[in-house]
């Protein structure tokens, strides 16, 4: 388990890379390149350091802007619950778990794991029936979108700003998690007086 997480660690590291350049021509890529303005901010720019929406249609490239910002918003939020969890405040089981999430995780009673389960199933349904309405952008579950559009450079700035710090969770959570899974040390442990 170890070795596996510190593989995906190492490899994660590829996406600190500059993308390889692509030749110029005139796909559905070049155009989601050219006419999208959320996500693509310096100073990385265009950001594929694998290359994965390379000959992607469109439908495509949406479904991944849509699995990057649900990632990144489980990444914020799972950012903010381990540092309340580290932290010692469990608003459930009369704060009898341990402090430690990776410990807490294997400490949540059954009905947790059935509540955690269910809660997360309840939300993806409904994203799914949102998905179905005439007009949806991806990642847009309140459905802004029918009130502002990517013409409001505020918005654009409020939706970069989210992909931005999404990002940063999804990478700040790997460190944190790796962190813990290797060293014990959770929370703010990392700056502790020595």
């Amino acid at each position: 388990m170890k070795i596996a997480t510190l593989l995906s660690l190492v490899g994660s590291t590829a996406a600190f890379t500059t993308p390889a350049k692509v030749s110029g021509s005139t796909s559905s890529l070049a155009a989601w390149k050219d006419e999208t303005v959320v996500g693509i901010t310096a100073p990385m720019g265009y950001f594929d350091p694998f290359g994965l929406s390379n000959g992607q249609s469109d439908e495509t490239m949406k479904l991944y802007r849509e699995a990057e910002l649900k990632h990144g918003r489980v990444a914020m939020a799972a950012c903010l619950g381990w540092y309340v969890t580290a932290s010692g405040v469990h608003p459930a089981f009369n704060s009898a778990l341990s402090s430690d999430p990776l410990q807490a995780m294997k400490e949540l009673p059954l009905v947790g794991w059935v509540q955690f389960v269910l809660g997360c199933g309840a939300i993806e349904w409904l994203a799914q029936q949102i998905k179905k309405r005439p007009g949806y952008v991806p990642g847009d579950i309140l459905g802004a979108a029918y009130w502002v559009d990517d013409s409001d450079e505020g918005w654009v700035d409020y939706q970069n700003k989210e992909i931005n710090n999404g990002r940063l969770a999804m990478v700040a959570f790997m460190g944190i998690y790796v962190q813990d899974l290797l060293y014990g040390e959770y929370g703010d442990q990392i700056f502790r007086s020595t």
